[in-house]
């Protein structure tokens, strides 16, 4: 824990994003097109991210793809991405005592303790403060208002930023996932197409199917059954949601509605984050 102490408190965070959060507008109508800010939630200044620090946090119910949108932020701004999903799973795959603890809690869908996530979290931070590191998007942590605590006691969280899918979706979404047993790359065999009814928007997802080699070595997570996805919910829904509340009241949450998949959602959410021109410049420099 010092370790986590000693890093944030040591490195010149404090970013104009925090000094200047201004209300985003509220949508005018739930278009099928398009994903919605929600009115309550702040977006960052449209400051070039290179002239800034980024310290975020993505917030989301399971399987809703944070690690997707994290780790592609992560390359456009030059941040690490730390996944604390990907911390417990490098765990796992030693022959520690503490990986056969997770993986009982793994199994039963449970979510992680605090004290071990911390852990687990402060050898990550301190590896990237020996590397030089500077900024990071969180994801996967803080799950709980305990951990949001502890993170606000030592770091100034800019913005937190929670992605939003409907539960029937989600399930559909995270029963589909399979990995190449042979490379370790994630697919998904999902083909959702689901018609927009009762004010809500329609949303479509094109499944990510693998190349031909990695086809007939697909695996399904042992913990992606559908009983366990709606575990996972449930305890999200308990533990997790008091965590929006948490940022909502500090003025740092942004709520983003996905409308499909990565091809519709992305330029919305860097519409949303204000990082649309950002990209276009990155992209003609290239």
């Amino acid at each position: 824990m010092a370790a986590v102490t000693r890093l944030f408190r040591s490195s010149s965070y404090v970013s104009l994003i925090r000094r200047s959060l201004s209300t985003a507008p509220e949508s005018a109508s739930a278009s099928s097109e398009s994903a919605q800010v929600r009115s309550q939630s702040n977006s960052p200044p449209r400051v070039d991210p290179k002239d800034r620090n980024i310290q975020w946090v993505f917030l989301g119910c399971p399987g809703v793809g944070k690690g997707t949108y994290a780790s592609r932020l992560s390359t456009l701004l030059g941040v690490p991405h730390i996944a604390t999903g990907d911390l417990v799973r490098e765990e796992l795959s030693s022959s520690t005592p503490l990986s056969k603890q997770l993986k009982e809690i793994v199994n039963q869908g449970k979510l992680v303790s605090d004290e071990i996530i911390i852990n687990l979290l402060s050898k990550r931070l301190e590896a990237g403060e020996t590397n030089g590191e500077s900024g990071f998007i969180l994801d996967g942590f803080p799950r709980t208002v305990r951990q949001a605590e502890i993170l606000d006691d030592v770091t100034h969280i800019d913005l937190a930023v929670n992605l939003k899918l409907p539960e029937n979706v989600l399930l559909e979404k995270c029963l589909g996932r399979r990995i190449c047993d042979q490379c370790g790359k994630n697919f998904n065999v999902a083909s959702i197409n689901v018609k927009g009814e009762n004010g809500n928007p329609a949303i479509k997802m094109a499944p990510l199917l693998p190349p031909p080699h990695c086809a007939s070595k697909l695996i399904t997570r042992s913990d992606d059954t559908e009983a366990i996805v709606k575990e996972r919910f449930r305890v999200y829904n308990d533990k997790s949601q008091p965590v929006e509340e948490f940022y909502r009241a500090r003025g740092k949450l942004i709520e983003f509605d996905l409308p499909g998949g990565i091809p519709e959602s992305w330029p919305k959410l860097l519409e949303a984050l204000n990082l649309d021109d950002y990209e276009d410049r990155q992209s003609a420099a290239a």
